[in-house]
């Protein structure tokens, strides 16, 4: 018999960076698999994404900065990101962003996990323009506007952490009322 938990978490799909599942589709034409979210994934209904294709951008691709702020910045039309050969990417980054949204609506997901250091996924990404030398993704930073809890993780992080196991536990301890 199923525990009340695993029913919810097979009712409310993850959003999960496609990249950290095995997916090619970085900008240098490579995957960040973390094996340890590999395993935990056959547990949980699950939607892999990757924002930048979303948007229209290529695998591989120049890498990307966000310039004049981070990726709240850029939603807001404050920011703008230029890629490595100093192309505009801006309205790719915003679309993938609005697209991987519209996923979450679709299916239902509240809860994402996203690669970290990324313009577009990371809670934390160096590739940005503030004065701490980190600030939120695109996408992230769009997620966490409307109302998506974010775990943000590498590809050598272990993972089922105690962090994101009390994430879990709150959100799904939340959606069972």
């Amino acid at each position: 018999m199923q525990t009340e938990t695993s029913l919810l978490q097979k009712r409310f799909p993850i959003m999960i960076s496609a990249c950290l599942l095995g997916i090619i589709c970085r900008y240098d034409g490579r995957e960040a698999t973390c094996s340890d979210l590999v395993d935990y994934v056959s547990s949980v209904s699950f939607i892999p994404f990757c924002p930048e294709q979303l948007g229209g951008l290529s695998t591989p691709r120049p890498p990307a900065k966000i310039i004049g702020g981070d990726g709240r910045d850029v939603i807001s039309g404050k920011a703008r990101l230029l890629n490595a050969v100093g192309d505009d990417v801006t309205d790719a980054f915003r679309k993938g962003a609005e697209e991987a949204l519209n996923l979450a609506r679709l299916s239902g997901a509240s809860l994402a996990i996203m690669k970290d250091r990324s313009p577009s996924c990371g809670l934390k990404t160096p590739f940005c323009d503030k004065s701490t030398g980190l600030g939120i993704g695109v996408t992230a930073g769009l997620f966490e506007s409307n109302g998506i809890k974010i775990f943000g993780l590498g590809k050598d992080d272990p993972f089922p952490c105690r962090n994101f196991l009390q994430l879990f536990e709150e959100f799904y301890s939340k959606s069972a009322r």
